[in-house]
């Protein structure tokens, strides 16, 4: 176990890191909404490249995807790769969204769909849906940095200090600055994640007796962790099940999506993608890499959600190490709920109160300020509670999401598209999404439920479409930006 005095003191000086980029991120703000929501669209491409990636590859990596991998082998590569594929779709979705985020100014993803099918309703219900499948994800963060650092240090650390810290480091980085400071801090923190996962996979073989040894132990022990399906959880429909919402991650996340619209330039989004790609597929191996380690390290754990911090108190990886490590997954967490906290203040302010867009920047701001801080104690609070109905809206979120990939797909590539078609497939998939998981009790692992969602909203979208007009005020995104896309050879 590590001593609390240790990890509070390695907190601290993180909170001091973090609070000297807040500040210095503050004065550069000019107090536009714009400038506080997406940066000014000003951010360069390493910095946006590292954000998105510490906002993607969050707490969920050495958490979640090392549990996964820790109970059902090799699998969890498998599915990772999957969403890591999905990020191709930046390649013909970030020129479109850059371009037209720049020609009239939205700064969330919601707020451009409604424009482009001429219709607030849009707007509203594709913000509403949002936020009701992202808040329960904002609470599994909140509890990984709960179950980290009380599991790191054997309760040392109660599970209510854990959430305070987390929250407390999420609020101010968020209010102070918003997005720069958010990008800033996670631009640090994901090479500290980056470096210190490599490190620590490094030191778990070299206990092993390197890498020869680490992979015959685990053929002679382990042999089904390293076939497909495994020894039980990667069914060929578990693994269908997760993996078709995550590969629409990239658009169906508007905290990810929004990312889009904070690019200086072509050459900076260019930068973004590419840092983003090299970062994920390393970042993947070293997260299953790691499980398989725990595996051998760390046997006989219950809680797979656990491997992690078992893996870190066994006493085979250096001290300095493991504190390392814990910055890194802390300050993923937190990114991922800043930017959620952020992304959603942004839809309240723009897309939800009825001409709110229309007010002053600091009434914008404002609002949004006491959003997030309404989003940070919503998780810390279900974090702490454990409801029930939070886990199973959280491990529903990634499905629930897929509604919006129809309207967003035919905002670039189908003119036919219609306001009535867009609120079909939003309202009606969401619905569809909350009957089957929540009232059905269609389980996350069915690939019935991606399906059912997906399917529900693309039919939904082309069938009413085609039974209506689009709106006059409707813009037309396809025309608009054509020359600007062959300009720069996007496709």
């Amino acid at each position: 176990m590590i001593a609390p005095g240790l990890i509070w003191a390695v907190i601290a000086v993180f909170a001091v890191f973090g609070f000297v980029i807040a500040v210095r991120a503050a004065r550069t703000n000019s107090g536009t909404a714009g400038d506080y929501y997406i940066g000014g669209r000003d951010i360069g491409g390493m910095v946006a490249g590292l954000s998105y990636a510490a906002t993607t590859y969050s707490a969920f990596m050495l958490v979640v995807l090392t549990g996964l991998t820790y109970r059902g082998g090799i699998g969890a590569l498998g599915f990772e790769l999957i969403y890591f594929a999905g990020l191709s779709l930046l390649v013909i979705f970030a020129p479109r969204f850059w371009l037209v985020g720049k020609r009239w100014g939205f700064i969330s993803p919601a707020e451009m769909i409604g424009a482009r099918y001429g219709s607030r309703g849009v707007a509203r219900a594709m913000a509403v849906v949002s936020i009701v499948f992202l808040l329960p994800y904002c609470t599994t963060q909140m509890a990984g940095i709960g179950l980290l650092l009380s599991g790191v240090t054997g309760g040392g650390i109660s599970l209510f200090q854990a959430v305070a810290t987390g929250a407390a480091l999420a609020m101010f980085w968020a209010l102070l600055a918003g997005l720069r400071s958010v990008a800033w801090t996670d631009a640090a923190m994901s090479v500290v994640m980056f470096v210190s996962g490599l490190l620590a996979v490094a030191f778990a073989i070299a206990a092993l007796g390197g890498p020869a040894e680490f992979l015959g132990t685990l053929q002679a022990d382990h042999a089904a962790w390293l076939t497909v399906p495994g020894p039980g959880l990667w069914s060929l429909p578990t693994f269908i099940a997760l993996s078709l919402p995550w590969f629409f991650f990239t658009l169906s996340n508007p905290q990810v999506s929004q990312r889009l619209f904070i690019l200086r330039d072509f050459r900076a989004m260019r930068r973004m993608i590419l840092w983003v790609l090299g970062f994920g597929f390393i970042f993947t191996l070293v997260a299953v890499i790691w499980g398989l380690a725990a595996l051998q390290l760390a046997p006989d754990i219950p809680n797979t959600s656990m491997a992690t911090p078992a893996l870190l108190s066994s006493g085979v990886i250096p001290t300095w190490v493991v504190l390392f490590l814990i910055v890194g997954i802390l300050s993923a967490a937190i990114s991922t709920l800043d930017s959620i906290a952020l992304t959603v203040g942004a839809m309240i302010a723009r897309d939800v109160v009825p001409s709110m867009e229309t007010h002053s920047d600091a009434r914008q701001i404002f609002s949004g300020r006491l959003v997030i801080v309404a989003v940070v104690l919503f998780a810390s609070y279900f974090a702490l509670e454990q409801a029930a109905i939070v886990d199973q809206l959280a491990a529903l979120s990634a499905a629930g999401l897929m509604v919006s990939v129809p309207p967003i797909v035919g905002a670039f590539f189908w003119r036919g598209g219609t306001a009535a078609g867009a609120l079909a497939a939003i309202g009606g998939g969401a619905a569809v999404a909350v009957w089957l998981a929540i009232i059905q009790g269609v389980s996350v692992f069915n690939p019935v439920l991606p399906f059912a969602v997906g399917g529900a909203s693309a039919a939904l979208f082309i069938g009413v479409s085609l039974l209506t007009k689009p709106r006059a005020m409707a813009l037309d995104f396809q025309s608009e930006i054509a020359d600007q896309l062959a300009h720069h050879r996007a496709w």
